[in-house]
């Protein structure tokens, strides 16, 4: 007797029911929106990609294909420099706002004390405060202690206002954080040091990373902070960038972004593949 089995697939499928003309002009209206807007955002970007490669020294109208403003770019002296220094103060800066807002963070999360609000307060000030108020501050205190401008004054105003970028992103980590794992290390014989180390530490990877690149964001983004505390040997990118644009269109400046765009898009492709493999 032939058993009766049931179709693994039918060979049709049921009509998608049809959307109300109000919501389908909607949804085009939305969607066109939203072109708009990534069309606003990104082709200034395009457009300054493609100038980068044009001949012309104005830099307003196409006269050709060349790479001269790549290879003289390569060539300027200060501007090799400049990147260095930046590069220099970002990486320092960002290794001591990751260390100061890490312990912060834990230390707010892990004991509560009286001043607890007010210096969470006062961590949250640097980042609403505008940025030429902290600089003058910070110049009006260097000069008054004696300190001399350089690479140790731009990287304290750095660390000043890109730490608390860390210390709240690790604190919201730490609010979804279960206690029981700390407690569950002490109960093994582990120290609070070795708890917090072996046990807490790797579970703020995620936060850590993400205001690590925050920081060294901001870092080498910055222009005012700079601008009142840096020396004349410190100069970093932003500001070399700023007294370029302030003479004219400089086509090495198309070129430099182009380098940065390039680098940033490489760099976020990176973060998506080592994000793949975590997952796996």
């Amino acid at each position: 007797m032939k058993k009766c089995t049931l179709p693994t697939a039918f060979p049709f499928q049921a009509p998608r029911p049809r959307l109300p003309s109000g919501i389908v002009l909607l949804h085009r209206t939305l969607g066109f929106w939203t072109a708009l807007v990534f069309g606003f955002l990104y082709l200034p970007i395009v457009i300054l990609v493609v100038y980068s490669f044009n001949a012309s020294r104005l830099n307003i109208l196409w006269a050709g294909f060349t790479l001269d403003w790549y290879v003289r770019l390569l060539e300027n002296g200060p501007i090799i420099r400049a990147a260095k220094n930046s590069l220099i103060i970002a990486s320092i800066s960002t290794l001591l706002a990751v260390i100061l807002g890490t312990v912060g963070a834990w230390l707010l999360h892990r004991y509560r004390f009286r001043l607890a609000r007010s210096i969470q307060t006062l961590v949250a000030i640097p980042m609403v405060m505008p940025e030429i108020l902290m600089g003058i501050s910070l110049l009006i205190l260097f000069a008054t202690i004696g300190f001399n401008l350089g690479f140790t004054t731009v990287i304290i105003g750095h660390v000043t206002f890109s730490f608390p970028f860390v210390l709240v992103a690790v604190q919201a980590r730490l609010q979804g954080l279960d206690p029981a794992l700390e407690e569950a290390a002490l109960d093994l014989g582990a120290t609070p040091l070795q708890s917090f180390w072996f046990v807490i530490l790797p579970c703020l990877r995620p936060a850590i990373v993400a205001g690590a690149l925050m920081a060294f964001t901001l870092s080498m983004d910055e222009l005012i902070v700079t601008f009142f505390t840096r020396s004349a040997a410190s100069t970093t990118l932003p500001i070399q960038v700023f007294g370029l644009a302030r003479v004219g269109l400089n086509p090495m400046l198309n070129a430099l972004s182009a380098v940065f765009i390039l680098a940033t898009v490489a760099f976020v492709l990176f973060s998506a593949y080592l994000r793949k493999l975590n997952h796996r």
